[in-house]
């Protein structure tokens, strides 16, 4: 490969960068315009509104991962596509176990069963 050819392929690939940040930013723009607009204007039923804002919410997740952080399936992108599935069960898991764990403490250490006059009798 010539440099010449090697300066082509370097541009056309900064452009494509290039692109993708710029539709990334404005489909950014969109989805936060419409989680905005939903809650303000009341555009969705009392009922939807956090339905609606958590769909806009994982739409906007996507095209973060996607555009900004070129998370994909091609074959570049493997890797980091791997170290993130891996990073976001790590903690998927570490934030249902705490749950789990303050759940269990929450049921087996409060007196729930308990009046609060009988607590105080006991005392």
């Amino acid at each position: 490969m010539t440099r010449a050819q090697v300066h082509d392929h370097g541009a056309y690939a900064s452009q494509s960068h290039l692109r993708d940040y710029i539709v990334g930013f404005f489909l950014s723009l969109v989805l936060t315009f419409a989680s905005f607009g939903a809650v303000m204007l009341k555009l969705v039923p009392s009922g939807w509104g956090l339905a609606t804002i958590v769909v806009l919410c994982v739409a906007q997740l996507v095209v973060q991962l996607v555009y900004f952080l070129h998370i994909g399936a091609k074959r570049s992108q493997r890797q980091n596509s791997a170290i993130f599935l891996c990073t976001a069960g790590l903690i998927a898991i570490i934030v249902a176990g705490s749950l789990w764990v303050m759940h269990n403490a929450n049921e087996n250490m409060m007196p729930t069963h308990m009046s609060i006059d009988r607590a105080k009798l006991r005392d």
